[in-house]
């Protein structure tokens, strides 16, 4: 059964802002702080969970009538991890040099709660489309707060974005922020970002 207009625009809006992964949910910070060093690391892991979390809530959509509840867990676990697996696959066999550089985080897709949580609050309460919409703008929400943080931390620590010299902060006037590519910068800006972003929402419901 086809989505409507109307259930598209809800979950767009839910994934993007109203219920967004990151700021709302506070989920998924492991790869957040983890790959958002460089901003193609970024994109490449913000594809992969999209890829995933679309896919996987709209196959346990699909199978939800035939996954007995006590092992539901399981099998979405399960469903996860084929997706993950192949887009490591993928990766090492078109990409080595991106799957070197991201590590053990694609394999840990499996475990990140943004794509449990929208299996277990959609796939098996929607149909497929309608889960798989949701994971979608699920994946949205949480690779655009990534790219942002990605942005900045790549130009302030390292003058550059996606690897192109970025001017006046790839020059000998710049001092590179070097802690913005390390651990600690990952957790000031993934701070300020969630900060800006629930100001603007706080703001919102007031006006309302």
């Amino acid at each position: 059964m086809a989505a409507t207009n109307l259930q598209v625009k809800k979950f767009a809006a839910e994934g993007l802002w109203g219920n967004n992964p990151i700021f709302r949910q506070v989920l998924g910070l492991c790869s957040t702080l983890a790959v958002t060093n460089l901003v193609l690391n970024t994109l490449v892991m913000c594809g992969a969970l999209v890829f995933t979390v679309a896919c996987s809530s709209a196959t346990v959509s699909a199978l939800r009538n035939y996954t007995p509840r006590n092992v539901r867990m399981m099998v979405e676990t399960l469903i996860i991890a084929v997706y993950v697996i192949i887009v490591d696959i993928l990766l090492k066999a078109y990409w080595p040099q991106m799957s070197s550089n991201l590590g053990p985080y694609v394999g840990l897709i499996i475990t990140n709660c943004i794509v449990m949580g929208r299996c277990e609050a959609c796939g098996i309460s929607n149909p497929p489309v309608g889960a798989f919409v949701d994971g979608f703008f699920n994946g949205l929400g949480y690779c655009y707060i990534l790219i942002i943080i990605a942005t900045f931390r790549e130009i302030l620590g390292m003058g550059t974005f996606l690897g192109f010299a970025v001017p006046y902060f790839s020059t000998p006037y710049w001092d590179k922020w070097i802690m913005m590519v390390m651990p600690p910068g990952a957790f000031f800006m993934l701070g300020l970002v969630v900060w800006f972003f629930r100001t603007i929402q706080i703001e919102k419901e007031k006006r309302k």
